[in-house]
């Protein structure tokens, strides 16, 4: 049942200041939203609980994509359709602007903001496996303060974050470190469009001669959180690519992820897609001289398939 417009009260601020100012003077009573996308879902379920709506839609200070010598720093109302459209982050973040891509179709796009995409907490978001594997940073805003938090760590459970009930997140910083990143993200759903992920993999790394020296591996739909695999990272740093690595890579990320059983999946079917897709992206990394090796390799399958 859809629910009654006339049961919610809806606060429109003028200015960034405004909004701060309700939030400290009445902290926690009023739900911020930006773009409204997920919100919209909710509400033609008749399953918004919340009564009280702070609309930042219009807030321009929260909206413009800023490069610098060091990093690229995006408005938390950033649209996807601002992400694609931006030629630093197509060049430098490619992972980033694949999961805008994928997010929804054009009108979604044009609609959804990267802030709220981080805000909404789900550990299915498109977006998050990329931000992680790029270091990202996030400011957080009050009406007196402001920090800078590591966007690892933020998300501390399933829908919680490390944001207080008077912030707002007011920009997303991603580091340009100058490196030679390989880079890959695959996106794992009921249709090639317009799905929610099963699987979400987003994977960086430094490659030379055959070994990987710098890896950086993040994953949705597979925990409470998007979750960065640090121990996978670990066993695969300094090593061949390979069977073995493989092998070995793939019982950690087994040991890192806790996937569910729900309405879109199974657990055994994203345990099995996540270390497909750790193979796909090793694969990737040194295609020209694993490729026969690889699938010789009994557990090599095409990744979003069970045996």
């Amino acid at each position: 049942m859809r629910s009654f417009l006339p049961a919610y009260d809806l606060q429109a601020p003028r200015s960034l200041a405004e909004a701060l100012a309700l939030l400290e003077r009445e902290p926690g009573v009023w739900k911020p939203f930006a773009g409204g996308t997920d919100l919209m879902v909710l509400f033609e379920a008749g399953a918004l609980p919340q009564r009280k709506f702070l609309g930042l839609w219009h807030l321009s200070e929260l909206r413009d994509i800023e490069v610098a010598a060091d990093a690229v720093t995006l408005g938390a109302l950033a649209t996807y359709t601002q992400i694609l459209g931006n030629a630093t982050l197509q060049r430098e973040f490619p992972l980033l602007c694949q999961a805008a891509r994928e997010t929804g179709g054009v009108a979604t796009q044009n609609r959804g903001t990267l802030g709220g995409n981080i805000a909404n907490a789900s550990p299915a978001a498109d977006s998050p496996p990329a931000l992680l594997v790029y270091d990202a940073e996030l400011e957080l805003v009050a009406a007196r303060r402001s920090r800078w938090v590591s966007y690892q760590g933020f998300h501390t459970a399933y829908k919680q974050m490390d944001l207080r009930p008077e912030e707002l997140i007011g920009r997303i910083r991603l580091p340009r470190s100058g490196k030679s990143w390989k880079q890959y993200y695959r996106k794992v759903g009921t249709r090639k469009a317009q799905a929610i992920s099963k699987v979400c993999f987003a994977g960086l790394a430094e490659v030379e001669g055959g070994t990987v020296r710098d890896i950086r591996i993040a994953l949705g739909s597979v925990a409470p959180t998007v979750i960065r695999c640090v121990k996978t990272e670990a066993v695969l740093k300094g090593q061949k690519i390979g069977a073995a690595a493989l092998d070995a890579a793939k019982a950690a990320l087994a040991e890192e992820i806790s996937p569910i059983d729900d309405f879109r999946s199974t657990a055994r079917y994203r345990l099995r897609v996540a270390q497909n897709l750790l193979g796909d992206f090793l694969l990737q990394l040194n295609a020209s001289t694993l490729k026969n090796d690889w699938k010789r390799h009994a557990t090599y399958e095409r990744f979003d398939r069970l045996p």
